[in-house]
């Protein structure tokens, strides 16, 4: 009997044993400093034994002050007994665990922590943050990079937790949140005191192409390089220097985004105002050339007025070359306002208009009927083109190229860079055209043929018969009979009925007859035309047989005088 009573005691005890030291594992417990030998203090927890735990652990960041016999303190239990038969006990895992409860509450409610960097590993730093160990990555560290962290080690600081994950015992802060947040409550407050318009004092932050930043006392505006003068600006560092201090203007304020415009040249007065009078059209100025392009230049006439010299308007005589061969930046030109547009800000100019028209100048130096010498230029189906004084060109048509041998044969006997001899036929300056014969110069053959075709019954209105020398698009040529002159007759004057106007109607050797419709005794040129020829057939009828009263229509009119004329 009194054996079952001990083994039931002995059970009894050892349950509650198990009871008392079971739950305290893993968990946080109150305990009293007993004793302290070297460094390291004694804990009694109300366990068999006590646990040791280092000083160091009591003195970390200096929290929990003087460590001495009998302070109260709450460690963790890590186990009741090791091999040793004593309780393993943590002050660090206290703290660690108290400030992962409290980090819990105050991530939940999005709220600030303290903390203290005291470390620096790969890709960041290490934070205490009252026990629990955070990490804050280099990039959340400050807005800006910042070279030097020592300033910012072991000084107590406000974090914002970003993520937490207890199971894995992951806490990553940043620092950078914290100031963009006060930044931003500090540019929406220097905001609210700005206005359009307003005129302030700011301090060149820093440069782009694009433009300057200026700090304006906290907040930072954007000096677009538009906006710097009224002149071109290429670079805002050929106006600005970083560090100067600037008067500017507020162009304009984002209240949502807090971005601010600036701008320098509204504090001047613009030059565009009364342009029209500055600048009237038909002026010359001098000017500097400030931008090329490939449709043309840019000129400066003043600081904030420039005026495009559009590439048709660089010169007389080059078409086809791009204005930075004709003319180069920085350079000085004297310049024609064509064109003034207040609203749109623009001004053409002209370059040409202020020099010498070379047509003009070749028709008062050569007039009609002066021999010229010039190069061969081009060579094409239809003529040649020769290079002439003032950098112009004629042209030679191929009718005009021999008195006795067809144009195209004649044609051949010319290439390019031969020196020729052309009399001036025609000289038109708005077209910007020079009509050129060679026959015409050889050795006075010109005035004598047409002198002798003149004898021989050549006048204009005569009716002439000619042998078809040569057929081309443009028309037919052919010799006149009795006379070596030629003449080309145009595919408009081939027929009255335009479905009759085709050049392939004809040969070579085709004897056509046609009316002299114009005829130049001093160049020897004899133009024809069939269709003025048949015009003035068609009314001769009429006139002849249009008394009549037998009632005969117009075709049974011309169709007696056709025969009459086959008679003749």
């Amino acid at each position: 009997m009194a054996q079952e009573i001990l083994k039931e005691d002995f059970e009894a005890l050892l349950m509650d044993s198990f009871l008392e030291n079971e739950p305290m594992e893993g968990t946080v417990v109150k305990g009293r400093v007993v004793a302290i030998e070297k460094d390291l203090a004694i804990i009694d927890v109300g366990l068999k034994t006590e646990g040791r735990i280092a000083l160091k652990e009591f003195g970390a960041a200096g929290r929990d002050g003087t460590i001495q016999v009998g302070s109260e303190v709450e460690v963790y239990v890590d186990r009741v007994e090791n091999a040793l038969g004593e309780a393993v006990l943590s002050r660090e895992k206290a703290r660690r665990e108290e400030s992962w409860v409290k980090l819990e509450e105050m991530y939940n409610a999005n709220q600030r922590v303290e903390g203290v960097i005291f470390n620096q590993v790969k890709g960041g730093f290490t934070v205490d943050l009252e026990g629990a160990i955070a990490f804050l990555p280099r990039s959340q560290v400050d807005i800006r990079p910042i070279r030097d962290i020592g300033p910012l080690m072991n000084v107590t600081q406000p974090f914002q937790i970003l993520k937490m994950d207890k199971r894995r015992g992951n806490i990553v802060v940043s620092r950078r949140a914290i100031l963009e947040e006060s930044r931003a409550e500090q540019r929406s407050e220097i905001v609210q005191q700005l206005e359009e318009g307003q005129i302030v004092d700011g301090v060149v932050k820093n440069i782009t192409d694009y433009g300057a930043f200026v700090d304006l006392g906290g907040i930072d505006g954007l000096l677009h390089v538009t906006d710097i003068a009224w002149r071109r600006v290429n670079h805002p560092s050929e106006v600005l220097s970083i560090g100067e201090t600037i008067k500017v203007q507020i162009v304009r304020i984002n209240h949502e985004s807090h971005r601010i415009s600036l701008g320098m040249k509204q504090l001047q007065a613009d030059p565009w105002d009364g342009i029209a009078a500055k600048y009237p059209m038909g002026a010359k100025f001098t000017g500097r050339v400030t931008n090329i392009t490939d449709y043309g230049a840019f000129v400066e006439l003043e600081p904030g007025i420039e005026g495009l010299i559009h590439v048709s308007e660089m010169s007389w005589t080059k078409k086809n070359v791009h204005p930075g061969k004709i003319v180069s930046t920085s350079q000085e030109v004297e310049v024609m306002v064509l064109e003034v547009d207040p609203e749109k800000r623009r001004i053409s100019l002209g370059l040409k208009q202020t020099l010498a028209n070379p047509w003009e100048t070749f028709a008062e130096k050569y007039p009609v009927g002066s021999v010229v010498e010039g190069e061969v230029k081009n060579k094409t189906e239809f003529g040649l083109f020769i290079g002439l004084d003032g950098d112009v060109d004629g042209m030679v048509h191929l009718s005009d190229l021999d008195w006795q041998k067809p144009g195209e044969q004649a044609l051949e006997a010319y290439n390019r860079g031969d020196v020729v001899q052309a009399k001036v036929l025609d000289v038109d300056v708005e077209k910007e055209r020079i009509s050129l014969g060679i026959k015409q110069v050889a050795q006075g053959e010109g005035e004598a043929s047409a002198a002798g075709s003149s004898e021989g019954g050549l006048k204009k209105g005569a009716v002439v018969t000619g042998t078809v020398t040569e057929v081309n698009e443009g028309g037919i040529e052919v010799k006149i009979a009795d006379s070596e002159q030629t003449a080309f007759i145009r595919r408009a004057d081939l027929s009255r009925d335009r479905n009759d106007q085709r050049p392939e109607r004809f040969a070579k050797g085709d004897k056509v007859d046609a009316r002299i419709t114009a005829l130049d005794r001093k160049t020897g040129r004899v133009q024809l035309s069939i269709k003025a020829l048949e015009i003035a057939e068609e009314k001769e009828a009429v006139a002849q047989y249009g008394s009549s009263d037998s009632g005969a229509s117009l075709g049974d009119i011309l169709g007696a005088a056709l025969k009459d004329r086959e008679k003749n």
